[in-house]
């Protein structure tokens, strides 16, 4: 898993939770199938929606099962995936992080995942024909339901929709900490990249590796968050800068023109922070990526 891989994990998890999904793109050429983790996640998936559906028939409410299909890996993705330098530094080479590429080049085929919200969800227009009142009713039973099909599917003990995700969000935390954090190699090479990017006159504040691999794309999250707030500083409505620790950003207004240089910084920085980490990411990507899908596959998201 790479850097742009963490940054999906907050939405794609909201997705599952709240039944959101899409129709997948045609599988590229060349690509490798879903590993036997994905396909198990997948399968808890379709079950949890399946007794989710049924959950909210019995509350009055149609609700229709729907899991997107799982795209096949493309080889380049895989090879991303496994911390390979190439394909990582052809991918920034176009995209950077994954922030401001949004604004010039989102729809890229090898663009990084950060919306994964493809339309399909037929849930959508279910929804949308509710009165006020039926569609809070709506949420609070689809949080009922969810209680039940984790239960049911995942042997989970929750108390609402945000709690499975608290507890997924906890155990992949856990299980970060003991098998990145606590990896003596990955610390060592992590460290060796905070003096290779300070060398390079890059501010690194915490040498710790997942946050070494999270430094560049909350760096930039933070420009691109300064720029909203910018163009926003008249508005009284405008919430103050997120705390430390949160992830909560503010997205700017930016064309591509105007974006295209912060892409060009960001691509730069991403080069550099790949050069240093080199060695780092050969190490922590796959490690990181096995980590997900274990996660996912307990979860079944």
């Amino acid at each position: 898993m790479n850097t742009m891989r963490m940054s999906a994990l907050v939405l794609a998890a909201t997705a599952v939770l709240s039944g959101c999904g899409g129709d997948a793109e045609p599988a590229a050429k060349g690509a490798s199938p879903p590993s036997t983790s994905a396909a198990t996640a997948q399968e808890k998936r379709r079950q949890f929606e399946s007794v989710k559906a049924d959950c909210m028939k019995q509350k009055g409410f149609r609700y229709i099962a729907f899991v997107p299909p799982e795209d096949p890996l493309t080889d380049d993705e895989a090879k991303r995936r496994a911390g390979d330098y190439e394909a990582l530094k052809a991918q920034r080479a176009k995209y950077g992080f994954g922030v401001f590429s949004l604004y010039v080049q989102p729809k890229g085929p090898d663009a990084p995942e950060s919306m994964p919200y493809p339309d399909g969800d037929p849930n959508g227009k279910i929804r949308a024909n509710l009165s006020p009142a039926q569609y809070k009713s709506y949420w609070k039973a689809v949080s009922a339901c969810i209680v039940v099909a984790a239960k049911q599917v995942l042997g989970k003990k929750v108390t609402s929709d945000t709690d499975l995700w608290d507890q997924r969000a906890a155990a992949s935390d856990k299980a970060t900490e003991r098998e990145i954090d606590g990896d003596a190699e990955l610390v060592k090479l992590a460290s060796n990249m905070a003096t290779c990017l300070t060398g390079k006159g890059y501010e690194v504040s915490d040498t710790r590796p997942v946050q070494m691999a999270g430094r560049g794309w909350g760096a930039f999250l933070d420009l691109e968050d300064e720029v909203g707030r910018r163009q926003r500083e008249k508005d009284p409505e405008m919430p103050s800068p997120s705390k430390k620790g949160t992830v909560q950003k503010f997205g700017a207004q930016l064309t591509s023109a105007q974006a295209k240089p912060y892409l060009d910084k960001e691509i730069k920085a991403a080069l550099d922070d790949l050069e240093c980490g080199k060695d780092f990411y050969r190490v922590y990507t796959p490690k990181s990526e096995a980590i997900y899908q274990k996660v996912a596959e307990e979860y079944g998201s």
